[in-house]
């Protein structure tokens, strides 16, 4: 088996429009959270979320090109040339080497709203545009990624809601050390946009500490009263050793245990046993005792139910005497789809520069 390394990274979110953005953010404890006077418009009880700029591709990319790609796209192309360029990957080297695209994706809410909108107004299918289904599809972000670079590898978008961005990781370390693929983008994209998140907010789930926005996401205190939608784009290039060493490129860190599980129990309150589960085979995988590991990036999310399992899940597995524990939720708001990958991108960026991101907002245990 092969080993798998990290050499790219690239990051887009509410928090920073890059590595070093974020980097400085996440050192100051700065949240990204705001409130939203358009959700306000739209009804929900919770209008405040994480604030990410529309980026501006005109000078990036041709029309033909931008026409297909939704929100989510956008945040992961942006992602994506960052971590391309720190991987030292350019054209060239795409256009004549094998490399795949992974990536966690699960909604396309605003494109295929503003579609149905057309049509039920207009009474013409034509009127939606020749870009319209493919900024529909789910796999949005991995058609107009791999068209945009001619990405010639596996083309798989990964769709299990929160643990898509994760996935994308895993499943490309895997394809990675059995031989199959050299090199793999992999990465997810969330939209943040009322459309996506308005059905989310009927839930009662969003955290109601609205009228100090910076303040609503509290993962882990006692008065947190529910999450802080988010999104934006994060993207990691990973290969194999030996791909890396052949061409020179940064070694960042390596994967070395990857572990799944799906609770079984609910559709959207998650339980003690599946964390457990996942985080006990990554530690097999990694071969690895639980004592090795100094640092755990919590899920949480901010919600009374989930994190109190998730606390139960990291002493299950940890111990008493455990690692440091803390959720960049806390400033960045649920990234959704995009948070598995952006969460790594964070751990990364703590490990490389020697702190660890505060809980913020932790004031009462």
């Amino acid at each position: 088996m092969r080993r798998v390394v990290i050499t790219g990274m690239g990051i887009y979110s509410c928090i920073g429009k890059n590595i070093d953005e974020v980097k400085t953010s996440l050192y100051e404890g700065r949240s990204g959270i705001v409130h939203d006077p358009e959700r306000d418009a739209f009804g929900f009880r919770s209008p405040i979320t994480g604030f990410v700029e529309t980026p501006d591709l005109k000078s990036l990319l041709s029309r033909r090109q931008r026409i297909s790609m939704g929100e989510e796209a956008q945040y992961a192309y942006m992602a994506t040339i960052e971590a391309l360029k720190n991987a030292r990957i350019d054209q060239e080297y795409l256009d004549i080497n094998e490399v795949g695209i992974l990536y966690g994706n699960d909604s396309t809410a605003k494109s295929t709203v503003e579609s149905v909108d057309i049509m039920r107004e207009k009474g013409d299918t034509t009127l939606v545009g020749s870009g319209a289904i493919f900024k529909a599809m789910n796999s949005t972000v991995t058609m107009n990624l791999s068209t945009i670079f001619k990405l010639r590898g596996i083309n798989l978008t990964v769709s299990a809601a929160c643990a898509s961005g994760s996935h994308s990781i895993g499943l490309g370390y895997h394809l990675i050390k059995s031989g199959l693929q050299d090199c793999i983008i992999t990465g997810g994209a969330q939209e943040i946009n009322p459309m996506a998140m308005g059905t989310f907010d009927g839930l009662g789930v969003f955290a109601t500490h609205t009228e100090h926005p910076t303040k609503a996401s509290r993962p882990f205190d006692r008065d947190r009263n529910g999450l802080v939608p988010s999104g934006g784009g994060a993207s990691l290039v990973i290969e194999s050793y030996e791909s890396a060493m052949k061409r020179g490129a940064p070694i960042l860190g390596e994967i070395v245990g990857y572990g799944f599980s799906s609770n079984g129990d609910h559709i959207s309150t998650p339980n003690a046993e599946g964390p457990t589960r996942a985080m006990t085979r990554a530690l097999e995988d990694a071969g690895l005792a639980a004592s090795d590991i100094e640092y755990v990036n919590a899920h949480a999310t901010s919600t009374p139910v989930g994190d109190a399992n998730e606390a139960k899940a990291i002493h299950a597995v940890f111990g008493a005497n455990g690692p440091y524990v803390s959720s960049t939720k806390s400033m960045t708001g649920h990234e959704c789809w995009m948070a598995g990958a952006s969460e790594v991108v964070y751990s990364m960026l703590m490990m490389q520069n020697d702190f660890i991101a505060p809980n913020i907002n932790l004031e009462n245990t």
